[in-house]
């Protein structure tokens, strides 16, 4: 795709729709691509962390820190991957992947006790106290059917959240 500030051809556009699963239309894919390039302030074809910080609603995200280790360098193709979980069309076990991955901070394939509860500091922040926490999230795990010693995998996370009707979705604006 050449450098952010190329033009997209069919060819690219066709490319991004099949990577990411074809839940974007080819007119929302040219307004990503366009996002993307603002973003992209020195055109090198990827956005860094501080650039995903110049958006205020990611910058304000009591996850932003987390969110930033998945977005950190994306290009554009990976860029709208990252997007298509939130997109209407995506499945309930694309946006539960997502989700996963940001309680899945080292990234080794499953989710322990302390890493739920270090995402419930970060969204609670000085609310509630650490003795609070691991107090609701215990007895959450057990209602579930784990505890404190188990290690959650996604497969694990898609039977907890699966019917839980989760809404994870942002409209592409369409020039």
């Amino acid at each position: 795709m050449g450098s952010a500030s190329s033009m997209l051809t069919q060819y690219d556009i066709e490319e991004v729709q099949e990577h990411c699963h074809n839940l974007f239309s080819q007119q929302e894919i040219v307004s990503l691509y366009q996002r993307f390039c603002q973003l992209d302030r020195n055109a090198k074809g990827f956005i860094s962390a501080d650039e995903f910080l110049s958006v205020p609603e990611f910058a304000m995200n009591p996850l932003s820190q987390r969110l930033l280790k998945m977005v950190d360098g994306l290009n554009f193709k990976d860029f709208v991957a990252f997007l298509s979980a939130f997109n209407s069309k995506a499945t309930t076990e694309q946006k539960i992947a997502l989700i996963f991955k940001v309680y899945d901070s080292d990234g080794n394939g499953k989710v322990s006790f302390n890493d739920i509860l270090n995402v419930l500091r970060d969204l609670s922040g000085s609310f509630i106290s650490d003795e609070q926490r691991e107090q609701v999230l215990t007895q959450v795990l057990k209602e579930a059917g784990y505890t404190k010693e188990c290690y959650l995998l996604l497969d694990d996370f898609i039977k907890v959240f699966g019917n839980s009707g989760l809404k994870m979705e942002v409209e592409v604006p369409v020039d």
